[in-house]
């Protein structure tokens, strides 16, 4: 048996308590823990784990941060979704990982589960339609494509700027005109477009009130695009999407610059008529037409105000320009007009045939897009005067035509047939409506009764005479109701349908006559 010396035990304890001291040196993440409750947390992010430490808040810290370093790496804004979760037990000694490791554990997580990087972008906006860009030139070239459109070597050019009417940075587009010369480029340097575009302003007030007014001479005009601008407001603003929202610039350019069907209103005015509004809008009558169901055909009556769907091909991004040009034509003296209050809005008359005028003009045209919206005459010589079309025209609304009867099944149009039974024209100068005798007729339109009895192959007949010069015939009746000389208004019952005359069955026979030749009643029916 082996006995110790006090002298050794004690110096074993020094040695003991030493290495004791000296791993704890070593080993910083070892941590005496209090027994109170959970203590030691293990975190996971999307279910992997991730480190250990001793308090939820400092996991939350950690992922900011790791949130914060992989949108630092990628340079935009990383969409990821997130899930911490902590796990508690409580130790009375255990280690917790470095804060260090598991902030870079997160951020492994989190590039591993990116769903999609957010770009930064710029939604450019014009009225209610957007599209997205990745950069402002793309956007400046977008904008300088559409004024190309319309430009040649002019130099309009569109720049960028706040909008300081805006609380949020919102940008929006000025155009100028490249100007030459050492002087005007150290200007732009210094001064903003609507600084330069002010002091233009003042110093035209200015010369403009000590020069006397001299009368310009054509050579004076300077001729070409004098102004353009963007009809339609535009905001720019900095966003971030996915890179799979971002348009190219070449199919932006083609979505915002070209020509695409686009339904607008037109309203009649006075004087208006379809190969007139045709001419106007530069479309086919007969499209006009189609695209209206307020008009049957070429015939159809306008109303002032009336309002017209007119399908017209135009850009996203529309441009007004000015342009000078000079001209020489000749000219037609604007139509006047004799209101008329006795005739009907139908009826005209030419009390004065026009001539032609010829001029000289220097001429400030407006345009939006390709279309012109106005003219101003800066100059004019006249060589000979235009002499203008005089016409007498109506003001009274014309009356209107409805079906004679409720129901009843076509059996017969307007024009050339086989002629049903012997004695019938080959030739159906009305419409037939198959109906059962006794059917109520109503007068189609207000007048005075021509005619009513017997009318040989009519059978029984009634014939109206119209306020507009056309007359109304409704034939094979079975009775009338109504005397010659009797005013009747429109819709009034007049006689009940039959099978007399040459009939082949009990129908309504209708007639409508302009200047007392037939013409197809069903062009005419409202």
């Amino acid at each position: 048996m082996t006995s110790r010396s006090p002298r050794k035990s004690l110096a074993c304890m020094k040695y003991g308590f030493l290495v004791i001291l000296f791993c704890a040196m070593l080993l910083p993440s070892y941590q005496r823990l209090e027994s109170t409750g959970d203590n030691t947390y293990d975190i996971s992010l999307n279910g992997t784990y991730v480190g250990s430490l001793d308090d939820p808040a400092t996991a939350d810290e950690c992922l900011r941060e790791a949130r914060r370093r992989v949108n630092a790496d990628s340079g935009e804004l990383v969409l990821v979704s997130t899930e911490l979760t902590y796990e508690g037990r409580e130790e009375i000694c255990g280690t917790v990982s470095d804060e260090k490791d598991v902030i870079d554990a997160m951020c492994a997580v989190l590039k591993r589960d990116a769903r999609e990087t957010m770009e930064r972008a710029y939604t450019v906006k014009i009225g209610q339609y957007s599209i997205n860009l990745a950069s402002t030139d793309e956007v400046t070239e977008l904008l300088q494509a559409a004024l190309d459109k319309y430009q040649d070597d002019e130099g309009y050019t569109p720049v960028l700027g706040f909008d300081n009417n805006r609380e949020l940075a919102v940008l929006t587009p000025t155009v100028y005109v490249e100007e030459t010369g050492e002087e005007d480029d150290s200007l732009r340097g210094i001064l903003n477009t609507n600084a330069q575009a002010g002091i233009a302003s003042f110093l035209e007030e200015v010369f403009a009130a000590v020069e006397p007014a001299v009368e310009k001479d054509f050579d004076d005009y300077e001729q070409g695009i004098t102004s353009m601008d963007f009809k339609d407001y535009i905001e720019v603003v900095e966003c971030y999407l996915p890179a799979s929202d971002i348009t190219t610039l070449d199919a932006a350019i083609d979505e915002v610059t070209r020509d695409k069907a686009t339904p607008t209103i037109y309203e009649v005015a006075s004087g208006d008529t379809l190969s007139e509004i045709s001419e106007k809008v530069n479309i086919p009558m007969d499209d006009i037409i189609a695209m209206n169901d307020s008009l049957q055909n070429e015939f159809s009556v306008l109303q002032i105000g009336q309002e017209l769907t007119i399908t017209i091909p135009k850009p996203k991004l529309a441009v007004s320009r000015i342009e000078q040009v000079y001209y020489e034509e000749d000219y037609e003296a604007d139509i006047i007009y004799v209101d008329n209050d006795e005739w009907y809005t139908t009826d005209m008359k030419t009390l004065q045939e026009p001539s032609a005028g010829h001029h000289n003009v220097m001429a400030q045209i407006t345009y939006v897009n390709d279309d012109q919206a106005g003219v101003e005459y800066l100059k004019e010589e006249v060589t000979y005067e235009a002499v203008a079309k005089i016409v007498e025209r109506g003001t009274k609304i014309p009356p209107t035509y409805i079906k004679p009867i409720s129901g009843g099944r076509l059996t017969s149009g307007f024009g050339r047939r086989r002629a049903p039974k012997a004695g019938a024209s080959t030739y159906h100068k009305g419409v037939d409506w198959a109906t059962a005798t006794g059917t109520p007729v109503y007068a189609s339109s207000g007048g005075v009764v021509a005619k009513a009895g017997w009318g040989r192959g009519y059978g029984y007949v009634v014939y109206i005479n119209h306020p507009d010069g056309r007359q109304t015939r409704y034939g094979h009746l079975s009775r009338v109701l109504v005397s010659a000389g009797q005013s009747v208004s429109q819709g009034q019952r007049i006689a009940l349908s039959g099978n007399t005359g040459v009939s082949t069955g009990p129908h309504l026979h209708f007639e409508i006559l302009i200047g007392g030749s037939q013409v197809n009643p069903l062009n005419y029916l409202n």
